[in-house]
């Protein structure tokens, strides 16, 4: 009960720097605040470690299946290097040249990558944009969280202004509706990637 915890004020300053609604006013805040930075902070925690493990596991997919999007120069000098061979044989033999099938695999034709590959590597890009979108936020968050609830110096009311001024900066930018997202996008992310990976295994 605040009318036992704090003396009564003097007449006329009930208002006062040091009075009993401003000392008051930090308890209840106090205890509001703690229970809601836990939970949000808590929820922040396990969404980071999260998205930071998920994301690694996707660049991991994404570094192999990306080179299916570029030229295999390896496997087009080895085609050559045989169509040469079988050139040499032939002529060795005295067999017409034109009878060796030229190689597929030309520098000099457009490489087009397989539908497949393009799928799959947009869908994973895309998880893996969402899920380290997500970490940015989470660690922005837990930033915003911890300056909330840093401690403020001066009087009673001067805390009590600076707390109610944090407050309404944490209402007006929707911190809760942002942490309440988080989620989704991962569990987004996470779909976008299970899809990629239904395309990637389908041919197998």
């Amino acid at each position: 009960d605040y009318e036992q915890k704090y003396p009564e004020d003097a007449p006329y300053e009930e208002a006062a720097p040091a009075a009993r609604v401003w000392r008051t006013y930090e308890d209840e805040s106090r205890n509001h605040d703690a229970n809601m930075v836990e939970e949000s902070r808590d929820n922040v925690d396990v969404l980071l470690v999260f998205a930071g493990l998920f994301s690694a596991v996707v660049t991991t997919f994404v570094a192999q299946t990306s080179q299916s999007l570029q030229p295999d120069y390896a496997a087009m000098s080895a085609s050559l290097l045989y169509e040469s061979i079988l050139v040499q044989r032939a002529i060795s033999n005295g067999s017409p040249v034109n009878s060796i099938a030229p190689s597929p695999l030309n520098p000099t034709i457009a490489f087009v990558p397989a539908t497949t590959d393009v799928w799959v590597n947009g869908l994973w890009f895309t998880s893996l944009f969402l899920s380290l979108t997500t970490a940015l936020v989470a660690v922005l968050v837990k930033q915003w969280l911890h300056h909330y609830v840093a401690l403020p110096s001066g009087t009673p009311r001067e805390r009590s202004f600076t707390r109610q001024f944090r407050y309404a900066g944490f209402e007006k930018w929707h911190v809760q509706v942002i942490i309440g997202l988080l989620p989704v996008l991962m569990h987004l992310a996470l779909a976008i990637f299970l899809s990629g990976l239904v395309i990637f295994l389908h041919p197998l």
